[in-house]
């Protein structure tokens, strides 16, 4: 397990009172089907943070990387149905891996999320035809391919790409930015 994700278990415990186990019985009595259900519940119900109600259902679904046997096994699913997008995920991180060697690559089932002290973007093929970039920008206005994120989201900002060629130094500027604030 990530220390990040190590590092927001410990706190679980402390900020709410209850161990991760104690939360993921509380979510699968409810048998939920969607992860979007169980952040719903925790934040409505128990007043928990997006970042703590995404942990829990990430663990309670066994979505996240570390309760997957093979984290590429969640990229290559993420791409199914989807197959004219992987292209744009293997050239962002071909381009994103050059920033240093501290990025943590974690994917999830619908996304990548990538980290450094803490998470600076998420890599996402939306729908079938458009990829959506997630960027942590706190404070920063939107400008140009930069759109804001709505309120409570795990990114501060988005970039939507439905042409692999959209993928130019506007869309690793603001990347990069990101990756720099996050360290």
């Amino acid at each position: 397990m990530d220390k990040a994700t190590q590092t927001m278990i410990d706190n679980l415990a402390k900020n709410t009172g209850k161990t991760l186990e104690q939360w993921i019985a509380i979510v699968t009595k409810e048998n939920f089907a969607k992860h979007g259900e169980i952040i719903k519940f925790l934040k409505e119900t128990h007043g928990l943070t997006h970042g703590f109600a995404n942990l829990i259902a990430h663990k309670a679904k066994g979505s996240d990387a570390g309760s997957a046997e093979n984290p590429d096994e969640l990229i290559t699913k993420q791409y199914q149905g989807k197959e004219s997008l992987k292209p744009f995920y293997d050239k962002l991180m071909s381009t994103i891996a050059e920033f240093g060697k501290d990025i943590e690559i974690a994917p999830k089932n619908t996304y990548v999320s990538l980290r450094r002290k803490k998470q600076f973007a998420t890599l996402n093929p939306a729908t079938k035809t458009r990829f959506e970039i997630g960027i942590n920008l706190k404070g920063q206005e939107p400008s140009g391919i930069l759109e804001a994120e709505k309120p409570n989201a795990m990114c501060s900002h988005k970039i939507n790409l439905t042409d692999i060629s959209e993928i130019n130094e506007e869309v690793m500027g603001w990347i990069k930015l990101a990756y720099n604030n996050a360290g």
